[in-house]
């Protein structure tokens, strides 16, 4: 969805993400999305950095979290691991936490399901999918206002329940 609404083809496939460039708000902007698995995902984000000389302050990481509601949004501009293995290892590959991050809720399993592996990877239900379709545009709003303005605006207007 962000690469739609911002217009960046998401058209190189490297071997730890698929990459589009473009510009969006007077920033060059590149968006990715890792083909590593999740518990991976620092091997990823280490090739992004060093392929385009950033540092991790640069970045802004997008993920799943159990523990919000679904669609909840959370913007940080650092932090621990919070139990993501994922962000556990791009942390390690970084060697910091300060980057910034949005956590998009998608609730936790239910006590009677398959556990966490399974809610993970499974489907929304009927009454979550529109939870979160919104969060994820939500999302994309988030950083337009990051971008125009600053984290602490995006962490003002998105922090909040909806």
């Amino acid at each position: 969805m962000l690469a739609r609404s911002w217009d960046i083809r998401m058209s190189e496939r490297r071997a730890k993400a698929v990459v589009g460039r473009g510009r969006h708000l007077e920033e060059d902007i590149v968006l990715a999305k890792p083909r590593t698995f999740m518990n991976n995902s620092g091997e990823g984000v280490r090739y992004l950095l060093d392929r385009f000389g950033v540092k991790p302050s640069e970045l802004i990481i997008v993920y799943d979290d159990i523990h919000l509601a679904v669609g909840r949004l959370r913007i940080r501009p650092q932090g621990s691991d919070g139990g993501h293995n994922g962000i556990r290892s791009i942390i390690a590959a970084v060697q910091t936490v300060a980057f910034p991050r949005i956590r998009v809720g998608i609730g936790r399993p239910s006590a009677s399901g398959d556990g966490q592996v399974a809610h993970v990877l499974g489907r929304f239900s009927d009454d979550e999918v529109p939870l979160i379709a919104d969060g994820v545009q939500r999302v994309v709003q988030a950083l337009d206002c990051l971008l125009e303005e600053n984290i602490d605006a995006a962490m003002n207007c998105y922090n909040r329940e909806v």
